[in-house]
């Protein structure tokens, strides 16, 4: 039954050629470069991973696995100062931030009879506009595969012709689009504008037609605060909204209270669709992150929460650096 229940949802999706491939994660702060690519290396050189259990208990529900890798090569400079992010260090010194970084994404995601790949080779670059303001922007090159097991498929009536093109065939599509982004950042603030599947696949595509109106123009801004409060404690907010043609817009909001750089609580919340609580403990360099989702609204006809795993690690060590009312060093 709840093989049935998804398979029926996933062919509404795709019926009329509505469907798409907007992403929704929790914790969408740590991810920033995912949506804008020119925020790739903010942070400077990480490797970044998540796992998302959406409706945890239903058969063939969708599960992600997201990985990433940036490389600020500033960081390969030895006489950098490496124990703080950039806009901390020393504007005597002359060092512009994540001057050049390139990024490597790498997410699957699989949902009953359907299976996608998302490839993304990323690069991000900055000038700054002041000691305290960088003017950055960035670009990336997507691959993505999209597979469908039509002999995997349960329909009531064998005979509908909006799915004869699909049953009992192995199909398969493949596109390469291209993905731009601009932002201002700060230490303690970032404002950003992407554009996603610029030409909506049409730049290289290849194999079978079945979803060819899948990937359609995404629009997403971003936005995000950090600040100090008293003694040992910060304070982080983040927003993103996305919007494109075929589901028009969404907006998410997330907030974050965090303890001497070591742990923070938070939450979130996605407009009529989910809200979620999340944690995270930083050890070393190594950040280690949970949150669970639960549907409102809209999507409370499915009545299952969503498990999110996040794990990260900096090759910038920031436990040296921990003192009372420095600020926040994380999104």
């Amino acid at each position: 039954m709840n093989r049935l229940f998804l398979t029926a949802i996933f062919l509404l999706t795709i019926s009329g050629l509505q469907a798409q491939n907007r992403k929704y994660i929790s914790n969408f702060s740590a991810y920033q470069h995912f949506y804008n690519p020119s925020l790739t290396g903010y942070e400077g050189s990480m490797l970044r991973t998540f796992y998302r259990n959406q409706w945890t208990g239903f058969e063939d529900a969708p599960k992600t696995l997201f990985f990433s890798g940036e490389l600020d090569l500033a960081d390969l400079d030895k006489s950098a100062d490496r124990t703080r992010h950039y806009q901390y260090r020393d504007s005597r010194t002359g060092y512009m931030g994540a001057q050049h970084a390139f990024g490597l994404i790498a997410l699957q995601e699989r949902f009953g009879p359907t299976r996608e790949t998302q490839l993304g080779l990323n690069y991000g670059t900055g000038v700054r506009l002041s000691e305290s303001l960088t003017l950055r922007f960035g670009t990336s090159l997507t691959y993505n595969n999209f597979r469908l097991d039509g002999n995997s498929l349960v329909v009531d009536n064998n005979g509908d012709p909006r799915y004869q093109h699909v049953l009992g065939d192995q199909n398969s599509m493949s596109k390469f689009d291209l993905n731009l982004g601009f932002a201002l950042a700060s230490a303690n603030y970032y404002l950003g504008y992407a554009m996603q599947d610029i030409t909506k696949g049409h730049f290289m595509s290849s194999d079978d037609n079945f979803m060819k109106d899948v990937y359609t123009r995404k629009h997403i801004a971003q936005a995000g605060f950090r600040t100090a409060l008293a003694d040992r404690f910060g304070l982080i907010l983040n927003g993103l909204y996305q919007y494109d043609e075929q589901l028009k817009g969404a907006a998410e909001g997330q907030v974050k209270l965090v303890y001497d750089e070591l742990l923070w609580v938070g939450g979130g919340y996605r407009n009529d669709q989910a809200f979620h609580v999340a944690a995270g403990l930083h050890y070393g360099q190594f950040r280690m992150t949970y949150a669970y989702e639960s549907p409102i609204q809209e999507a409370r006809s499915i009545s299952r929460s969503t498990n999110e795993i996040g794990l990260a690690y900096t090759l910038r060590n920031l436990g040296t650096e921990r003192t009372a009312g420095r600020g926040v060093m994380f999104w």
